[in-house]
């Protein structure tokens, strides 16, 4: 009998046997009871993976890996593996070492019994066991004093528990429970050890038994439902959030997480007050350090130094608040002078200064966001009076701190401040976007997101802010972070060959570490990493060695921070183990939260979870705008392929037997219809749910016709999955050959470039640099990120619900390519993508997969953590669970009816009236119906299921430009035209260019070219709509259609404008000949950046030879006055 564990007993006899034999080789051993509490900590972590569905004998991991894939499921919660590692630890030492101090297996019984707790609270179906005081097990005679003070505080605690109880009156079971657990403390001393001895020795011999129990475990886990899995999951969460621990066992973990970290850690042996003193060459954690009025947990020493003290308190308490202990800690604490740093102490206008540079504070709990106050390892540099503190998961090591004191942030400020940024050959927008991240960095925000539209070169901004950070000593050590191997290649490469200063590079000034280096050398300055590779490196690398401390990296740039946009990507072969982009999501914060870093984001898309995470953007650069100043190219208004099936759907009869191809076998299955069951697809289920070989075989030839291979240019071909794209490929080599011959169609013509194939880099760079392929296949792996100027084609055959993946997706053909004469780039639209996702706001909320089970929507709505949460997840519920009720069969609706006393309809409407807590007690009190709503009709066919095979034949209707949703050019003319004429004497933008032309400046024209732009107003499609319309294709640029519609102006081609305007000023007066080359050269550069202002002589050839203010000495000072000039004459009523 154990008062600690027998509430095991029945729910695990083998956890119980170890925990009892743990408890009795206390006062016989401490070596032994240590090694049975870990066996303990070992096997519970085995029958947890096994009543999760998880055990897998076969495996052959480690208890250390087996545990670690638990947590990464979410199965076991951080402070429960804690725990589980502090067990494991202790016990391996007894085991190796033959040592063990009964203070040590007191303290591993204690996490034990906090263990026990947990799982009873778990999978006990008892969620509000209380289990009364722990009673502490009868100390043998060698034991010291400390540990038998700790018992005896123990044996009060169970008399004042006994007292309480009296005292309130409890109930007879709780005063049963207290006089048992009293009874326990005298009933110890007579049991015979042999008895125990002999118990173990058959534990031993019992190993094929327990295996065989863990298997039958697992073997019923894999049949119970989903839903039964996620409750159990959000049970451990529960349990975890109840564990109490006491200061000692908090500090017992502590010393686990720094000793992980490289300090010398033991709150028992190494104390102050048992002589323990900082010593060269050691990073020592002593506990107890004496301080005016007391003493602080722990003093950190590197060497003779002190350079931390870190406060701890149970769970329960307030982590900041405890901080503010620390910090007093940090002033009056006991230190001789060689003990100090020598940069200290800093006064800032303190009474007591601070002594030493950081201050740590934790309650034990790990690092949680949405409980921060509560949980994570806070510190604080006091060095600096602005510094302000900051939440960790995890500990920094020695050197990391080392490594912080060498960083004069002051320093590096003033050194970024007094450097102009013409250096680095940047644009003026780039040049912009550096600075108002630099301005951020200095103002102390954390999280900085810039936007810049694709192809603008958000890879040359950040190696120029790279430079100029590590330059002036800003950072330390950059992390350039991507999500996939390409990406990082593709940063490497421009790393290896943007050159800085002089004719130097970037990789010949800093030292850069590659994709394949685990840890940076003490020598890297930058490292480019996937985020896969460091999710891998930190939740799941076992070797503390190889694994990035959270002062690895001070700085940390996002490349594509949008990712995680996807309704519609699938995860890639390097995101197994993620089980989806929830947990891809999850596992990408916990890497960002995991570094103590200033977090730069770049993106062209920034999607609503980008925005939470960085806030909003302190820079941003359109693509409108880019097009405007010449930097990307524009499209044409895109050709809409309408097929017969694409315009009617694809529609089969009662009866039919249909065709069924599972997503992830390939295997057909026929189904057959019953005779009152139809089924009806609309174009946004092409290529998803519904596949049709003739419509796929009319859009390839589509493409034959409208591309010809022998056309300047490259095309992508946007598909929906990996097995279309292989059918896309296919069926296009044969269009290409019917249409033009076998000889004129090589075999690599046509390729495809997904996750699947192999060596997708090199036929990237094969794609980019090389004639051939031609046209290429893709789903996701050339959505972000990489660039292929000569793209001047997308096809469109998969329909995306994500505006960001969408404007992902036509940002691979924004790039200019002079090479191949590159004005514009088309468009072709077989599933009515652009007009679907046209009209969208660039920043739009990443929506909940809508293939998510009901179980797991469910077990979000056990999890929301407020109000405003709980309405949300119950949104989703309900629009679940009201598609799932319309695809009931006649028997699952009679026995929802039976189980809830109401039909599925009744059941939603009336709850989706009700609060997200009385949705969820609906459901905990109805738990078949969510099994009948998701089960399987019989003799139907679900949309989950796979895709169905429509063998209906097509044939082409027509191609068409489009201008919107169904609008002709005229009707888009009109409606131009209404819009200039309504909003010229409103808008400041069409103010300048209508009324005062001569005073127009690039700013002005960027907001009128963003404002039409919001109305799918763009230069290309105006000119493509005039030109249809009037027979007549004019060059005219943004601001002469705007000056049509509101004037009346004829469309004269913006070129001869300028020719124009330059005749007209030269023989406005006597120019000197440098005077002349000047306004032929600002001629020249008005043809492709429109608008005379200052800022075109800031930039480019002008800027090398000394920008506005040294032309304008040229011209007397007069140059403002000559720009006001030209731009009068290209737009003034007499230019016409």
């Amino acid at each position: 009998m154990s008062a600690n564990f027998d509430y095991l007993k029945e729910l695990s006899p083998e956890l119980h046997r170890l925990a009892v034999l743990a408890e009795r080789f206390f006062a016989l051993d401490a070596n032994t009871s240590l090694v049975k509490s870990r066996q303990f900590g070992e096997y519970m972590v085995k029958e947890i993976a096994a009543l999760s569905g998880a055990y897998n004998p076969d495996r052959r991991e480690t208890t250390f890996e087996l545990l670690r894939r638990l947590r990464a499921a979410q199965i076991v919660p951080r402070e429960i593996g804690d725990i589980f590692h502090a067990i494991r630890k202790s016990g391996n030492e007894a085991n190796h070492d033959f040592g063990g101090t009964p203070a040590e297996a007191l303290a591993a019984l204690k996490f034990c019994r906090t263990l026990g707790v947990w799982y009873r609270r778990t999978y006990g179906s008892d969620p509000q066991f209380k289990p009364g005081p722990f009673v502490p097990p009868k100390p043998s005679k060698d034991t010291d004093d400390s540990t038998r003070q700790e018992l005896d505080k123990l044996r009060r605690q169970v008399r004042e528990s006994e007292e309480r109880l009296r005292t309130l009156e409890a109930s007879a079971e709780d005063l049963a429970k207290a006089r048992a657990a009293a009874e326990e403390l005298a009933r110890q001393a007579s049991e015979e050890s042999a008895v125990w001895e002999q118990t173990a020795i058959e534990l031993e011999a019992n190993h094929a038994e327990l295996t065989r129990r863990l298997s039958e475990l697992q073997a019923t886990a894999e049949t119970v439902p989903e839903q039964q899995l996620l409750e159990l999951k959000q049970a451990g969460f529960e349990a975890a959030s109840r564990v109490e621990l006491d200061e000692q066992q908090t500090r017992l973990l502590i010393d686990v997480q720094l000793s992980e970290m490289g300090w010398e850690a033991d709150s028992d042996a190494l104390r102050h007050s048992a002589g323990t003193r900082p010593e060269d060459g050691r990073a020592l954690a002593i506990a107890e350090w004496p301080c005016v009025g007391g003493s602080v947990d722990y003093a950190l020493f590197v060497g003779m130094v002190c350079i931390g003290v870190v406060e701890a308190k149970r769970g329960s308490f307030d982590v900041p608040s405890t901080l503010v202990q620390a910090e007093r800690y940090a002033r009056t604490i006991l230190l001789a002078p060689e003990q100090q740093h020598p940069d200290g102490p800093w006064q800032h206008g303190l009474e007591e200064p601070f002594r030493v540079p950081f201050v740590f504070a934790t309650n034990g709990r790990p690092f949680v966001r949405q409980w921060l106050t509560k949980s994570g390892i806070w510190y604080r540099d006091v060095r600096r009076e602005t510094n302000h503190p900051v939440a960790l998961p995890q500990w920094f090591s020695p050197n990391d701190l080392v490594a912080k004191l060498r960083t004069d942030v002051d320093a590096a400020v003033r050194g970024l401040a007094e450097e102009s940024l013409g250096k680095g050959k940047l644009r003026p927008y780039q040049e912009d976007a550096v600075a108002a991240i630099e301005h951020a960095v200095e103002a102390g925000q954390r999280q900085i997101l810039i936007s810049m539209a694709t192809g603008t070169g958000k890879t040359r901004t950040a190696i120029a802010l790279m430079y100029r950070l590590l330059k002036h000593k800003r950072f330390r050590r950059i992390l350039f972070l991507v999500d996939r191997k390409a990406l990082g290649k593709q940063a490497g490469d421009a790393l290896e060959t943007t050159e800085i200063e002089g004719l130097l590079n970037f990789a010949q000034i800093y030292k850069v570490a590659g994709l394949d280096k685990k840890v940076p050398e003490p020598e890297d300055q930058v490292q480019v990493a996937t985020v896969q590779s460091l999710i891998a490196r930190i939740l799941n690398e076992p070797d503390v060695s190889q694994r990035p401390t959270p002062g690895t990296f001070d700085c940390i740039i996002v490349d594509e921070a949008h990712r995680g946009y996807t309704l519609d990507a699938e995860l890639r072969e390097s995101d197994i183990g993620l089980r989806n982009l929830e947990d891809y999501q999850s596992a990408y914060r916990q890497i960002l939260d995991y570094f103590d870093a200033v977090k730069i984001a770049l993106t062209a898309t920034p999607a609503l979870h980008t925005r939470e995470i960085f806030g909003h953007p302190v820079f941003h650069y359109g693509y409108r705008q880019a097009v405007v100043e010449g930097y990307l190219t524009d499209h044409l208004p895109p050709r809409r392929i309408t097929t017969a099936l694409s315009e009617a759907g694809i529609h089969f009869e009662g009866g039919e037997e249909v065709e069924i191809v599972d997503r992830k076998t390939g295997q057909i299955d026929l189904f057959a219809l019953p005779d009152d069951v139809s089924l009806d697809y609309d174009l946004a289920d092409f290529n998803r749910r519904v596949y049709s070989e003739s419509f796929n075989r009319i859009v390839c030839r589509a493409i034959a016709t409208e591309i010809p291979p022998d056309k300047p240019g490259k095309t992508l071909i946007f598909a929906a999955r990996d097995t279309h794209a292989d059918d896309i490929v296919r069926l296009l080599v044969e269009e290409l050959q019917e249409e033009y011959g076998t000889d004129a169609v090589p075999h690599i013509m046509v390729a495809k470039i997904t996750g699947t194939i192999d060596k997708a880099d090199e036929l990237i760079l094969r794609f980019k640099n090389d004639p051939l392929p031609k046209y290429v296949v893709t789903v996701d792996l050339l959505t972000t990120g990489i660039d292929v100027p000569a793209i001047s084609n997308l096809v469109f055959v998969r329909r995306v619900k994500s505006r960001i993946l969408y404007d992902q997706m036509i940002g691979r053909a924004t790039r200019l390519c002079p090479e191949i004469g590159k004005e514009h780039f088309r468009i072709f639209d077989a599933v009515d993508l652009y007009a679907e996702l046209q009209e969208m706001t660039d920043m739009h909320p990443v929506v909940v997969k809508p293939d998510i089970s009901l179980g797991q929507l469910v077990a979000d709505l056990g999890k929301a953590v407020d109000d405003e949460d709980r309405r949300w997840v119950a949104g989703q519920v309900i629009v679940r669970m009201r598609a799932l009720g319309k695809g009931m069969d006649a028997e699952s609706r009679e026995s929802f009816e039976r189980h809830t006393g109401e039909s599925p309809e009744d059941a939603v409407q009336r709850l989706a009236t009700r609060s997200g807590i009385e949705l969820a007690e609906w459901l905990k009190a109805h738990p078949r119906a969510m099994e009948l709503l998701e089960r399987r009709p019989s003799g139907t066919v679900r949309a989950n299921d796979g895709v169905v095979i429509s063998t209906h034949e097509d044939e082409l209707l027509r191609i068409e430009e489009m201008f919107g949703k169904n609008t002709t050019p005229e009707d888009y003319i009109s409606g131009f035209e209404r819009f200039v004429r309504e909003n010229m004497n409103q808008v400041p933008a069409l103010i300048a260019v209508t009324q005062r032309p001569r005073d127009l400046t690039r700013k002005e024209l960027s907001e009128l070219a963003g404002l039409l732009d919001e109305r799918n107003y763009s230069e290309s499609m105006l000119r493509a709509a005039y030109g249809k319309a009037r027979n007549a294709d004019i060059a005219a640029h943004i601001i002469g259609f705007v000056r049509q519609a509101a004037l009346g102006d004829p469309l004269v081609p913006y070129a001869t404008r300028v020719e124009r305007a330059i005749l007209a000023i030269e023989k406005s007066r006597a120019w000197t000949p440098k005077q002349k080359n000047w306004l032929r050269r600002i001629g020249r550069a008005l043809k492709d950046k429109p608008v005379a202002d200052p800022t075109l002589l800031d930039q480019g050839v002008f800027a090398d030879k000394g920008g506005f203010n040294r032309i304008s000495q040229e011209f007397d000072g007069a140059l403002d006055d000559v720009l006001h000039q030209f731009n009068e004459a290209i737009w003034g009523p007499s230019a016409a």
